[in-house]
């Protein structure tokens, strides 16, 4: 019986190591996408200070002001979609980072379970050798 618990513990790890490894995964890309959402909110900030209004020695025409003027619209929509990204991908990888804790501490539990049980089985042997009857010395007669 010890030895088909500890198959099933071995089993058992060997499953939460690469759910672990996989969530490992996961995490590293909700990083990834974090730093690549942060990356794409700074160049929309980048292009938007670029085509802030300035003032001009001579007065541009009309068209001109409207296209920067719609323009600058446009990039204030898409740096308000990049802050909602930039959050949810936060959320996501706080997400990722509770899932990663999970899968280490419910590995962490087997790994104990396993030891606990390989310390039993060592237990359980020392507790025969203790109780076997010892062996009697062996009298050499000088005769």
């Amino acid at each position: 019986m010890p030895e088909k618990h500890a198959k099933k513990l071995n089993r058992l790890l060997r499953v939460r190591t690469l759910q672990l490894d996989m969530v490992r995964a996961d995490e590293v890309a909700a990083r990834d996408k974090v730093a690549a959402e942060e990356s794409m909110r700074a160049r929309i900030a980048q292009l938007a200070e670029g085509v802030a209004p300035a003032p001009a020695p001579t007065p541009g025409s009309a068209t001109t002001l409207i296209a920067a003027a719609h323009y600058r619209e446009r990039l204030h929509q898409s740096a308000f979609a990049a802050e909602r990204r930039v959050a949810e991908a936060e959320r996501g990888l706080n997400s990722a980072q509770d899932a990663t804790r999970e899968a280490k501490r419910d590995q962490t539990a087997i790994e104990k379970l396993l030891a606990r049980a390989e310390a039993n089985v060592a237990r359980k042997a020392m507790r025969a050798l203790e109780d076997m009857p010892s062996v009697p010395k062996k009298r050499h007669d000088p005769c």
